[in-house]
């Protein structure tokens, strides 16, 4: 249908692994949902590692990969039904780009960023790198925002926003995903003319995206949402839904899909 169709649908998926992912038949779900975009996250794979059925299935759909320099890490990778008006790989920084984390995709009127944040790691010893890459990519994201761009961000954020989005918010304050730092940047991107559009939607709706896969988590639903979209101000009267879908397996993520209309 092209661009100009009403209702555009962007699902984005940490697929843990996209070799793991083919294996656990998450493609069969992503065949049959078929959105426009699909931004895939931590794939840990470049393409002449898959076999060569997988990659003809995902030649298919116009993809953008971009690896980490590091073999088995990290990793993002964007299809689209429809050829983009442009992609561009990274943020343009070095020190984050190396890790493979971002792929922009220019859509009609919006650009959307495919991203997987940095973990801050059990020690916390990546916190600080994390927080810098908050910092850097919303100084990119302000100046988009003041050349009149519209932007949506989804992705892995590795990092629950409020008490709401994960289950045992007081046992892990002293986490990563959860440290008060780490939850500020949210609160700082909001300020800076993005909202998240699910919460915007769903005030009180509890519901995660992501499960340990210790101890039965997700059959006991101990999860947290670690899946965003956050969007331009600009945007929100565009969007239809955003879905967590949740009952899906393949991944110790769940995909999240948005419905949004292009205009």
């Amino acid at each position: 249908m092209g661009y100009n169709q009403k209702m555009f649908t962007i699902t984005s998926w940490n697929v843990n692994g996209l070799r793991a992912a083919f294996k656990n038949k998450a493609d069969t779900w992503w065949e049959k949902y078929d959105p426009d975009l699909l931004c895939l996250q931590e794939v840990r794979a470049r393409p002449d590692q898959l076999t060569a059925a997988q990659r003809e299935s995902l030649e298919k759909k116009n993809p953008t990969w971009n690896p980490a320099e590091r073999p088995g890490y990290s990793g993002v990778a964007t299809f689209a039904k429809n050829e983009p008006l442009a992609t561009e790989i990274g943020l343009g920084i070095p020190r984050f780009d190396s890790e493979g984390r971002v792929m922009q995709t220019l859509l009609p009127g919006i650009r959307v960023f495919n991203i997987y944040f940095p973990n801050g790691g059990r020690d916390l010893i990546r916190v600080g790198y994390k927080l810098d890459f908050y910092q850097e990519l919303l100084e990119i994201c302000d100046e988009l925002h003041a050349n009149g761009e519209k932007i949506i961000i989804g992705g892995d954020f590795n990092t629950c926003h409020q008490y709401i989005d994960l289950k045992n918010p007081k046992a892990n304050e002293g986490n990563t995903g959860f440290l008060p730092e780490e939850r500020e940047w949210i609160d700082i991107y909001l300020e800076h003319g993005f909202v998240d559009i699910f919460r915007n939607l769903y005030p009180d709706k509890e519901q995660y995206s992501w499960w340990t896969y210790r101890g039965g988590a997700r059959e006991r639903n101990v999860g947290w949402r670690l899946d965003y979209f956050l969007i331009s101000d600009a945007l929100v009267d565009q969007v239809e839904d955003v879905i967590i879908h949740d009952q899906v397996m393949g991944s110790d993520h769940c995909p999240v899909s948005l419905l949004i209309d292009l205009k």
